[in-house]
């Protein structure tokens, strides 16, 4: 099965960056004899390069060159220039990109309505020969942020796209939300728009925010400091196709970044690699959303570790269960724990067992609150590969109503600018962009927020069975 990735704006190229990165030292850990297998196809195509780089894949035996299965997008060309011009350059080549050089000046109608009509069939184009190579293509993932305005804007272009071109394909959407002391004063704007597309568009979408991030960033650092993660801090370490070692300088957004990367490795392990109870991308969307646009779901991490390999010192099984579960390894500034889950899932990496897991749900269950119609709401996975350098890992993704407070927080921060319709002329200028896409964009937002509301209701009160339908007889 194959994930097609597309990072878009700066944000979302960062990210897949340092996702390429974790991916190919991963592979490598595990795949010893450098030998074309069916994990590294996955993420990767195995190409003759004798051919001028058009030739065929080759799908046994010894890696030739790889080339990552990823569509780079931004409207301006910073980014993808540093990946051409760094240790990942053999990876990409220029059939995969699609730049600009103006950007989208922050601006969400730039991004979606300009960018959008500009560059559609240039992606089409591209995402249809991505999608020749594939054998199985399970899932598309768009890396973006909602702040800026070429991964909020082209970023749901994008997505808009896949949902016409392959409607059958599952659209998993990663989107960093900007914080409340975002620097781009029109991010409210462009991340209640880009909102309004991801409801409608999207399959899944893990919220994560930068203020989550920074946090855990400190608090790691605070943990090197104090020494309590041992001594040894390697840098993160790429292997280009040649075989030779390379040291990457450590930017200041890398440690967030690769929360994130750490994050999308861990939640494709089971597509790549062995394990006991695989749990494909597909079933994730299919187990946690039980309601179409409640398709929001909260990660958690653990261990928690950046761009630095600390020897983190192993963390008992059943203390790694309960790290899921507090506010500290969450990548949204939200405590599940006092809301309602509507479903939740565990993707453990390592050597972990089947009975581990159950001993574990068993244990955390009274403390957590199910809605009554979904009281094993439960959905496991267990992949053998841990990542490296750790004995295991655990994702957890959770489906619940915790995720309300970030939307009303952005409402909130919209609604101050649009009141005094800061800043609206900016978009307004934009060909086919009318002041009723903003009143749309917040009420979309309000229903989320609603329909939340209406399940909060439902917490700790006697079950209710939906209403059948009545037979006249």
């Amino acid at each position: 099965a194959v994930s097609l990735p597309f990072a878009v704006g700066q944000c979302g190229n960062q990210v897949g960056c340092r996702f390429w990165d974790l991916a190919l030292r991963e592979h490598a850990a595990v795949n010893k004899k450098g030998v074309y297998d069916e994990a590294l196809s996955s993420f990767f195509r195995n190409v003759d390069t004798r051919s001028g780089g058009n030739g065929p894949d080759i799908y046994k035996g010894k890696i030739c060159s790889l080339k990552a299965r990823a569509l780079l997008i931004d409207m301006e060309e910073g980014v993808v220039n540093e990946i051409l011009q760094g240790p990942l350059r053999d990876v990409f080549d220029s059939k995969q990109l699609i730049t600009d050089v103006s950007g989208s000046g922050n601006n969400w109608a730039v991004g979606h309505k300009i960018y959008g009509c500009q560059y559609r069939e240039n992606i089409v184009e591209k995402l249809r020969k991505m999608a020749e190579h594939c054998d199985c293509l399970q899932c598309f993932f768009i890396i973006h942020s909602m702040g800026g305005g070429t991964g909020s804007g082209l970023g749901t272009f994008v997505l808009n796209l896949l949902e016409e071109e392959f409607p059958e394909v599952y659209r998993f959407v990663t989107s960093v939300y900007p914080s409340g002391e975002d620097d781009v004063i029109t991010s409210p704007y462009n991340s209640v728009l880009a909102m309004k597309e991801l409801n409608e568009h999207a399959d899944c979408v893990l919220p994560i925010e930068n203020e989550s991030l920074f946090e855990i960033v400190n608090k790691i650092n605070q943990m090197i400091n104090s020494g309590k993660l041992g001594s040894t801090v390697k840098q993160s370490l790429v292997t280009s196709s040649a075989g030779s070692a390379k040291t990457l300088q450590e930017k200041p957004f890398d440690a967030m970044n690769n929360i994130v990367a750490n994050l999308l490795l861990n939640l494709t392990s089971s597509a790549r690699f062995e394990g006991s109870l695989n749990m494909d991308l597909n079933e994730i969307s299919m187990n946690l959303v039980p309601f179409p646009r409640l398709h929001y779901l909260v990660s958690s991490l653990t261990p928690l570790y950046t761009l630095a390999d600390v020897n983190v010192p192993s963390r008992r099984l059943d203390q790694m269960f309960s790290d899921a579960f507090s506010r500290d390894h969450q990548l949204i500034q939200a405590d599940p724990k006092h809301s309602l889950y509507l479903a939740c899932a565990l993707l453990v990496r390592g050597n972990v067992q089947v009975s581990d897991l159950r001993r574990n749900i068993e244990r955390l269950k009274p403390s957590l609150h199910f809605v009554s119609w979904n009281q094993e709401g439960w959905k496991t996975g267990l992949c053998s590969v841990p990542p490296v350098g750790h004995s295991h890992s655990l994702l957890a993704l959770a489906n619940n109503t915790c995720v309300k407070p970030t939307f009303i927080e952005l409402k909130d921060r919209f609604m101050k600018l649009y009141k005094k319709k800061a800043h609206l002329h900016h978009y307004l200028q934009i060909d086919g962009m009318e002041q009723s896409c903003f009143s749309e964009a917040v009420s979309s937002l309000s229903d989320l927020i609603e329909e939340y509301n209406e399940l909060d209701a439902t917490k700790g009160g006697p079950r209710i069975d939906p209403s059948r339908l009545k037979i006249a007889v």
